[in-house]
C-alpha cells in the first residue's frame, strides 16, 4: 500500500495542475478547508483517498472544469451545485444580479423573470435577496431544471417557481416587473468554445444564430408582451455585443437604455425599460 502525506500529494500533483487547483481538488477529497490542509502537511491519506485525489487530477489533466470535478461553484454569497447539465456560473454574471437587486424593492412584491436559469444561480440569488418577490425560472432543459430545483431546495428557497420550456411559450398572459436573462451569446463556430471550460458545458446554453444575438433577440422581442407597464429587461451578453443590444432595445421602443461594465471593464450587461402606453 502507498504511503502519501498530504504536502506529498500536492507537491506531485501541481507538476501537471495549477496549485489552486490541486488544493481545491485535495479539499474536496478529504472534506477538509485549505488551512487543514496548510497546517497538517504530514496527515497520511488513505488509499482511497489518494486514488480519489488521483483520478481527479487526472481529469483535470485532460480538461475537466474545476467545479464539475467539485460538482459545486460559489455565486454571489451561495453554494450551488453543478454538473454538465448547466453552465458554470461565473463571477461577471454577478453583476446582472447586482442590477436585478437595485431594482426590485426589498420590502414590496415583484415578479421576476429568469430566462435560461441552468444552475438557478441567478433566480435564486435574487429570490434570497428578496424574499418578498416572487421569481420564475424558465429553462429548456429538464436535466438543467432538476439541478436548480435541488439548488433550490438545499438553500430553502420557497419564492421561486420553476418551468420547463423555451423561453416565453410556457407563460402565455404573465407578466413580471423585472425580467432578466443570461443567454446563449457565443457565435455558432467562435472558436472560444473550443477551449478551456468552454469544451465541456452544454453547448445549446453558450452558442447562438446570427453572430450570437438570435436568442437576445428572441428575449428583446417577445419581452413586451410579459412585461409590466414600465417593467425592465436586463440581458448578460458578449464583450462586442453591447452596441448591438441596446439597437434592439431602441427598435422595440424601450426606454432608459443603458449598458454597464462588469470588473473587467468590458460592458458585459444592457437592459431598458419598457415604454408604456395606454
Amino acid at each position: 500500500m502507498q504511503h502519501v502525506t498530504i504536502s506529498q500529494a500536492l507537491t506531485s500533483a501541481c507538476r501537471d495542475i495549477d496549485r489552486v487547483d490541486a488544493y481545491m481538488l485535495l479539499q474536496y477529497v478529504l472534506d477538509a478547508a485549505q488551512a487543514h490542509l496548510v497546517t497538517h502537511p504530514d496527515q497520511m491519506l488513505t488509499g482511497q483517498q489518494l486514488e480519489e485525489f488521483q483520478c481527479l487530477v487526472k481529469r483535470r489533466i485532460d480538461g475537466a472544469p474545476i467545479a464539475y470535478l467539485t460538482g459545486e461553484r460559489d455565486f454571489y454569497d451561495l453554494t450551488f451545485k453543478v454538473n454538465e447539465a448547466v453552465l458554470i456560473p461565473r463571477p461577471e454574471t454577478e453583476l446582472l444580479v447586482d442590477l436585478a437587486l437595485q431594482l426590485i424593492p426589498l420590502d414590496q412584491s415583484c415578479r421576476v423573470l429568469d430566462l435560461g436559469t441552468g444552475s438557478g444561480a441567478i433566480a435564486i440569488t435574487i429570490a434570497k435577496h428578496r424574499p418578498q418577490s416572487q421569481i420564475v425560472a424558465v429553462d429548456l432543459s429538464p436535466a438543467a431544471i432538476a439541478v436548480a430545483q435541488w439548488n433550490a431546495q438545499n438553500l430553502q428557497i420557497h419564492n421561486l417557481r420553476f418551468v420547463t420550456g423555451s423561453w416565453f411559450d410556457e407563460l402565455s398572459g404573465e407578466r413580471f416587473d423585472l425580467i432578466v436573462s443570461n443567454p446563449p451569446y457565443v457565435a455558432h463556430g467562435d472558436p472560444h468554445l473550443q477551449q478551456g471550460d468552454l469544451r465541456f458545458e452544454p453547448q445549446m446554453a453558450l452558442s447562438a444564430e446570427d453572430d450570437g444575438l438570435s436568442c437576445i433577440n428572441h428575449i428583446i422581442h417577445k419581452a413586451p408582451h410579459h412585461l409590466t407597464g414600465n417593467g425592465w429587461l436586463l440581458l448578460e451578453h458578449g464583450y462586442d455585443q453591447a452596441s448591438a443590444c441596446r439597437q434592439l432595445l431602441q427598435n422595440r421602443d424601450f426606454s432608459n437604455i443603458c449598458s454597464h461594465p462588469d470588473l473587467a471593464g468590458i460592458m458585459r450587461v444592457s437592459g431598458g425599460q419598457l415604454n408604456f402606453v395606454k
